[in-house]
């Protein structure tokens, strides 16, 4: 039980019917979860309004309705309360209900388009093999200290988020790294956090379709850095073109990591083969088991941010030289034909094209490259013909598949992809609608050397198709056909 007054702390909401001081026994955003004696905060999302169900949820026994409109009948018995951002209201809300649990350990937030998934995981790897208790909020899944729960959102609803920092807080976590969405930033899911530092990894086209424009999308992102406090650390890809634009307002310490230019972590890439990486990050060279340049700037700032906390170089580089590679990004698979296949979660043009360029770089044998990847439906529709001129820019061959096509018609969502590629490479393409079969294909077409790649969907083990999850992993269907 909390006082409301209490719940409402550091927010600028005001009770306009009934009073503060009444006792509460919880907290919901969803009329379905309110039980007798909650707060019900009536929310505007993207599709549905909140104050539509204040009525349900005042019949299942709230005691308070906090909401930007007031209700034009209200109960005698029940607490008003008016906020001008109800998003962010909640979210602080929820820090409050938890006791503030971000204040209570060293929260570091990854944010850019691509990188945050493997950035977060093996920061979360590094820092518990290490012997410092850890946490993780990432999009494949949250992990609390003898839990583990599927991940719903790369960043989760406040109240999940506040609820599982509590829980970190009370198992003695020293750290926790979450993955920060730029939708989590607008909706105020992260406001009432106490963050320890920020990590910017890159910035290029996505999710056009809920921002509206790549400037909107990169205020998301800055928007995050501008509210880190002064002792917190911002680092940030300085190879970037919007590195220095990201933190150009923050009030934390900032610090660069880069490959092609000085900055405060500075990485030269030695080997780079389909069996790892040999660098050397500030002149100390290390090997590891990661592929790829997208990789040497993910553990530039794995290793940035490890400095930054405290920890000693050599102790960094020994544990992280370790680690695997994360589920779902870049994970290799080789046949005893001689086919090697790769699976990633590549569903951006830029992360397209810096998994392709990578598979070229380390093609030894020279050998076909063969895609197989599709988009996403009910997303930004803007990028996909761009995926499709990644897909044949670095490919010998092309299969354009279903991905998650959720409600969308999937051969519409081809179409839009393969209007991308020139009329001059359409010969090296196919189109499969069944994602099962493309793989399959694929395998079928590969002979010895040739290196398969199906991006897109990475770790999820489901296929979503008219609102309906069915069971799908491309690691599963790859290994399959492979062994054929």
């Amino acid at each position: 039980m909390m006082k409301l007054q209490d719940i409402l702390n550091r927010t600028d909401a005001r009770v306009v019917h009934g009073s503060d001081n009444i006792e509460v026994s919880g907290m919901t955003s969803s009329s379905r979860d309110v039980k007798t004696g909650f707060v019900f905060f009536a929310l505007k999302g993207v599709k549905i309004d909140g104050h539509i169900f204040i009525t349900d949820a005042i019949k299942a026994g709230a005691a308070a309705i906090v909401c930007t409109e007031i209700p034009k009948e209200i109960p005698e018995n029940i607490a008003v309360v008016v906020t001008h951002n109800n998003n962010e209201t909640y979210a602080q809300a929820a820090a409050n209900w938890f006791g503030n649990p971000s204040s209570q350990l060293h929260l570091v937030g990854v944010t850019g388009t691509n990188g945050k998934t493997t950035t977060a995981t093996l920061l979360f790897e590094l820092f518990n093999k290490s012997g410092i208790k850890s946490g993780l909020i990432s999009t494949i899944r949250y992990i609390v200290p003898g839990k583990e729960y599927p991940a719903t959102h790369t960043t989760p609803d406040a109240l999940v988020l506040n609820r599982m920092l509590r829980e970190m807080a009370d198992a003695e976590c020293e750290y926790c790294f979450m993955e920060v969405s730029s939708h989590s930033v607008v909706q105020g899911r992260i406001h009432g956090l106490q963050f320890k530092g920020g990590i910017f990894t890159n910035l290029t086209h996505d999710h056009l379709d809920y921002h509206g424009t790549f400037a909107e999308y990169l205020r998301a992102k800055q928007l995050f850095f501008d509210h880190l406090p002064a002792s917190a650390f911002a680092l940030y890809n300085d190879d970037d073109p919007n590195g220095k634009v990201m933190v150009q307002h923050s009030k934390a310490k900032c610090c660069s990591y880069a490959l092609n230019r000085p900055a405060d972590f500075k990485t030269k890439i030695i080997h780079n083969a389909i069996t790892g990486l040999g660098l050397s990050i500030n002149g100390t060279e290390a090997w590891f088991k990661l592929v790829g340049r997208f990789n040497a700037y993910n553990l530039t700032a794995i290793f940035g941010t490890a400095i930054l906390c405290g920890m000693q170089i050599e102790e960094v580089l020994v544990t992280l030289s370790a680690l695997d590679e994360v589920d779902g990004r870049f994970n290799v698979i080789r046949s005893e034909s001689g086919i090697t296949g790769v699976i990633d979660y590549a569903h951006t043009p830029d992360a397209l094209k810096n998994v392709l360029s990578t598979i070229e770089e380390v093609n030894e044998g020279n050998g076909d490259i063969i895609t197989v990847a599709g988009a996403g439906g009910d997303r930004d529709k803007t990028k996909r013909p761009l995926m499709g001129q990644m897909m044949a820019r670095y490919s010998q061959k092309v299969i354009i598949t279903s991905d998650n096509p959720r409600t969308e018609d999937p051969e519409t969502i081809i179409n839009e992809v393969k209007n991308g590629i020139d009329a001059s490479e359409m010969k090296k393409v196919i189109c499969i609608t069944d994602r099962r079969e493309a793989i399959k294909t694929a395998c079928m077409l590969a002979k010895k050397g040739d290196i398969i790649l199906v991006a897109g969907k990475g770790h999820e083990t489901y296929q979503e198709i008219n609102g309906v999850r069915n069971h799908f992993n491309d690691a599963e269907q790859l290994n399959e056909f492979l062994k054929m």
